[in-house]
């Protein structure tokens, strides 16, 4: 394969930035749009000079592979569909809004040999400044995330919006097991404690209403700290380890300057090796299964397990 056709399912805000990533990339086309609002659909095709779709299966059947960039609720039907059809998958974080819907998505990708990449853009952006390089564990780590009240996303909570980012960093630098959790809060503001198999203790506070935004994590190790806050690219280290701060650097990779074309490029380029190249939906399935622990042990209810049992009804 060398021209790889990928399609788009969900033409709001985050859909429009996938398609413009997409229409980017090299010997790639954006085949299409897909939205059940047909109107938002063709606006968003308009722009790319792609077709539009408001019938799923028509919007399948012209595609090697799809990002669906849809509300979380809905990324295990489309995305159970769309793998049902032969079709690699991209699905936005979470990749699923339940714990039981991510592990049956990406059993499903396994069996039909399929890609189902999700997207965790922030862990390429860590990776390549070396957050992940060091082999001890942290002892602490401290996560911050706050966003003013947008109303977007309003299908899940906190957790499932805001905190899954930083579910999948800790995941990817500790390696490390979830034993126990403590958390407080409600679907717009969560407070939690991750006790991890390394030792480590992760503190973690998510809120969706928020004055001003904050997106920062502090690592605690036995020889130092390293702060690196989101939102301004800035990095400090106290550690005995160079972490390499290459927001400094003339020509920053991809990954940093632009993580969503960064993950946009390694599944068009998966799905022309038919190999997955980012974050897996196995992987991404563990995150997810961390974040509901952390629901449950607030009292939150999750809209995405009453969905899948809906479904499942019929």
């Amino acid at each position: 394969m060398t021209v790889v056709k990928l399609g788009v399912a969900g033409a709001g805000v985050f859909g429009s930035y996938h398609a413009a990533k997409i229409d980017a990339l090299a010997d790639t086309v954006l085949r299409g749009v897909y939205d059940t609002d047909a109107a938002r659909a063709e606006a968003l095709a308009a722009k790319f000079s792609t077709s539009a779709f408001d019938n799923y299966d028509a919007f399948l059947s012209g595609v090697d592979g799809v990002v669906i960039a849809a509300p979380a609720v809905k990324h295990f039907e489309l995305g159970e569909a769309a793998l049902n059809a032969g079709k690699h998958v991209f699905i936005e974080k979470p990749v699923a809004a339940s714990a039981a819907a991510a592990r049956a998505l990406a059993d499903l990708a396994g069996k039909k040999g399929l890609i189902l990449q999700a997207g965790h853009q922030e862990r390429y952006v860590c990776e390549a400044i070396g957050l992940f390089s060091r082999v001890r564990p942290p002892q602490r780590i401290e996560c911050v995330r706050h966003v003013p009240f947008t109303g977007r996303c309003g299908d899940v909570s906190a957790v499932f919006d805001l905190m899954v980012h930083d579910i999948d960093l800790i995941r990817c630098m500790t390696g490390a097991d979830l034993l126990n959790v403590s958390a407080e809060g409600n679907a717009e503001k969560v407070a939690a404690e991750l006790f991890l198999s390394t030792g480590t203790l992760a503190v973690l506070n998510a809120r969706r209403s928020a004055k001003a935004s904050e997106r920062r994590m502090t690592i605690v190790y036995d020889d130092g700290v390293i702060d690196f806050d989101f939102i301004r690219r800035t990095l400090s280290n106290t550690t005995n380890t160079s972490i390499s701060s290459v927001f400094d650097a003339g020509e920053a990779p991809l990954a940093v300057r632009d993580p969503l074309a960064y993950g946009a490029e390694l599944f068009a380029n998966g799905v022309r090796c038919g190999k997955t190249l980012g974050v897996s939906g196995e992987d991404a399935a563990e995150t997810v299964e961390w974040a509901r622990n952390i629901e449950l042990a607030a009292g939150i209810e999750s809209a995405g397990d009453i969905d899948l049992r809906k479904r499942v009804r019929k």
